[in-house]
């Protein structure tokens, strides 16, 4: 089962330009990173991956069976991923830089699904938004944006 998951990743996010339908690819990648942000603090609360089903869900008008799937398919690409690079540089390739700020708004969310931001959890959002080459301040506007407060 892990060498069919390994093998789906190597064929769609290696060349994503040779597939009929880019928007899997990204869909996989933008799943990926929530899944990083989801898991950064070690605690994977429902709250969360309630969040994070539901923007999927909306961002990219998928049922919730698909969304079931490109999570459990993400969250295992990032159990095996070494870096984040193949999917940072899948987004950065297809994603304008307002689509990739969204991106960054939806990591926001994820963190503060539970309603508590962790310090690893900003940590990894930072992180993540630089490799984005999202501007700080953008960063700081997209925190302060999607703060419970």
């Amino acid at each position: 089962m892990l060498d069919a998951i390994q093998s789906f990743f190597q064929r769609t996010l290696s060349a994503p330009e040779q597939r009929d339908d880019q928007a899997l690819t990204l869909e996989l990648a933008c799943a990926a990173l929530l899944c990083e942000v989801m898991r950064a603090d070690y605690e994977q609360s429902e709250a969360e991956r309630a969040a994070m089903q539901r923007m999927l869900m909306t961002r990219y008008r998928l049922d919730e069976q698909a969304v079931a799937e490109l999570m459990r398919l993400a969250e295992a690409e990032v159990d095996d991923a070494v870096d984040h690079y193949q999917f940072i540089s899948l987004i950065k390739q297809h994603y304008g830089y307002e689509q990739r700020l969204e991106v960054v708004a939806m990591m926001w969310q994820v963190a503060w699904a539970d309603g508590a931001l962790d310090p690893l959890e900003e940590h990894r959002i930072r992180r993540l938004a630089d490799l984005l080459h999202v501007s700080h301040s953008d960063f700081i506007r997209s925190k302060l944006g999607n703060s419970p407060t």
